[in-house]
């Protein structure tokens, strides 16, 4: 054990059950071996209004933080050891264009509902809040996607054109029936020319870091390796996926990669997703099964997040002098709403 891990089990040992870290599966190792909690987007936000520690240390990223402060008690207070470390997709959807764009799409008459990704900013969840519209992780958003085609003419899912695409194909939904909004930086370009009666309307973005991984990458993983399953994250491009044996979110990656080496022992498991989550699994299923990364995928600010830093963190709390993410209070409101429709639709 070295200093710094030493001294961050000292300070939870101190602090006791007036903290609760929580991190993301796509934290890196010497993170998560402190975390409390552990998951993809969807099991943090379920497990946050359990948790009944006075502060909430969240190693992810920043829209993630935001969502735990949103869920917390009164009075609990939700530290970011990496205030700075933030998710590429979310800034592809600025709130403000985002409304416009709503505004557009609503002044013809339409009731159009926006979905928005759990990976957004605390502004945009508002937005979508005001809407009538949810938020989603790529673990339901098949059932949230259900959910906004009942309420409505249509359904604008952003930021993720991928995720929208690839939870479509899943409920059927044919591609003449999708459309991939052409945007600038003032809302919708030629909006006469587009074909905006659609059921479903996705914003042209997407995961820089599972938008790297490409379809002749399943292939050459075959090639290599007879026989073996590939299975991949819906963030991944859909031509990607149709060349996959599975796609799920990050749960379902960990369970997949679970149930082959109980079933499958010495099998060959290649997974598409980021790169710290492929190799904690391969770790785990060591001499049961074959774990393997698909390709490079490395989030660059989910490795902001350090063991140091995490030390940082703790040691402010313990000396009180500790800066909790704040979030803007006239958001707060209808960002929950977005937030617990989720969770109300899900059943928590």
């Amino acid at each position: 054990m070295n200093d710094i891990t030493a001294a961050v089990a000292a300070l939870k040992e101190q602090l006791g059950d007036r903290l609760c870290i929580m991190g993301h599966h796509y934290q890196n190792d010497a993170v998560v071996a402190h975390c409390d909690v552990t998951g993809d987007s969807l099991e943090l936000a379920r497990r946050v209004p359990g948790v009944d520690a006075e502060h909430i240390v969240f190693c992810g990223v920043f829209f993630m933080g935001e969502s735990a402060a949103l869920l917390a008690k009164p009075g609990q207070a939700v530290h970011l050891p990496e205030p700075g470390a933030d998710c590429m997709m979310s800034l592809m959807t600025p709130a403000g264009l985002a409304r416009r764009v709503l505004e557009q799409l609503t002044a013809t008459g339409r009731r159009v509902v926006p979905l928005a990704y759990v990976n957004t900013t605390l502004g945009l969840k508002a937005v979508v809040g005001e809407y009538g519209g949810a938020v989603c992780t790529s673990a339901n958003a098949e059932t949230m996607l259900r959910w906004a085609l009942d309420q409505g003419d249509g359904v604008l899912f952003l930021p993720d054109k991928h995720l929208g695409r690839n939870t479509a194909q899943k409920l059927g939904l044919a591609p003449d029936r999708q459309h991939i909004l052409r945007l600038n930086g003032h809302g919708l370009i030629n909006p006469e020319s587009q074909p905006l009666e659609r059921p479903l309307l996705l914003w042209p973005g997407c995961c820089a870091i599972h938008a790297q991984l490409k379809p002749g990458q399943a292939a050459a993983a075959r090639a290599a390796h007879p026989g073996c399953r590939v299975v991949a994250h819906p963030e991944c491009r859909p031509e990607l996926i149709e060349r996959c044996d599975a796609a799920g979110s990050t749960s379902f990656l960990i369970k997949e990669a679970a149930r082959l080496a109980e079933e499958a022992p010495g099998s060959t498991l290649i997974i598409g997703t980021e790169n710290n989550l492929v190799d904690r699994l391969a770790a785990r299923h060591k001499g049961r099964c074959h774990v393997l990364s698909l390709g490079r995928a490395i989030c660059p600010d989910m490795a902001k997040v350090t063991e140091a830093k995490l030390l940082a963190t703790l040691t402010a709390i313990a000396h009180g002098t500790a800066e909790p993410l704040t979030v803007e209070a006239a958001l707060c409101g209808p960002a929950r709403r977005s937030l617990t429709r989720m969770l109300e639709v899900c059943g928590q």
